[in-house]
């Protein structure tokens, strides 16, 4: 689990297509690593990827093909930079929300509005995604925690407010208009939807016995 307060900007080193089915991905990342391990949980841009090796400074994960294809994380390049934060301790501060690391799907920049104080961005997502988005709800953002500001069901887009710190310290202060992002909707709205569904499939079973 992750709390969506991003430790450091990584590097990637490389990315290692295997049989067009999955990945390996290299990233440099020295925080990150001064203390991880072989099977330790690191979410770079809000995907949670198992670490398999790691060198000086690096980490090394493999990349199935469901990240691949629901992700953005297939199309990094090296040299680009990447969202990293490892996965909560039970006596940390839970400073975001909880987030997961199993990212929904992606979302498209459509307009960043500059502010004196803040940068107000605004992303597209699939219907099946902005479902389960409120104001001022928490997303996950390529793997950074965010209130949303409002909702536009009309055209399918959220909005959401940047401080200088998170444009500095994140990808989210480089990305452009036009360029994809990891979501991760709120995991709590999802299960009370579950919930919900399931108890009214049962209802109509009950009722049509009866």
């Amino acid at each position: 689990m992750f709390t969506g307060i991003v430790e450091e900007l990584g590097t990637v080193e490389s990315l290692d297509l295997l049989d067009g089915d999955a990945a390996r991905l290299t990233i440099r990342g020295p925080k990150v690593t001064a203390d991880a391990g072989h099977g330790d949980s690191i979410a770079v841009n809000g995907c949670c990827l198992t670490v398999v090796e790691t060198g000086e400074g690096t980490f090394t994960a493999d990349v199935m093909r469901e990240t691949l294809q629901r992700t953005s994380l297939g199309g990094v390049a090296q040299g680009g930079a990447v969202n990293l934060e490892r996965a909560v301790t039970a006596h940390a501060r839970l400073g975001g929300h909880i987030v997961q690391g199993h990212v929904d799907g992606v979302g498209t920049i459509v307009s960043r509005e500059p502010a004196e104080h803040w940068e107000v961005v605004r992303i597209s997502a699939a219907p099946e995604l902005l479902r389960y988005v409120a104001e001022k709800g928490s997303i996950a953002v390529d793997g950074v925690s965010l209130t949303v500001t409002d909702v536009d069901d009309a055209t399918g887009t959220f909005g959401i407010s940047l401080i200088p710190t998170t444009l500095e310290l994140t990808v989210l202060g480089r990305n452009r208009i036009g360029d994809t992002v990891n979501l991760e909707v709120d995991v709590i709205a999802k299960y009370v939807e579950r919930l919900l569904t399931a108890q009214g499939a049962a209802a109509s079973v009950v009722g049509g016995k009866q």
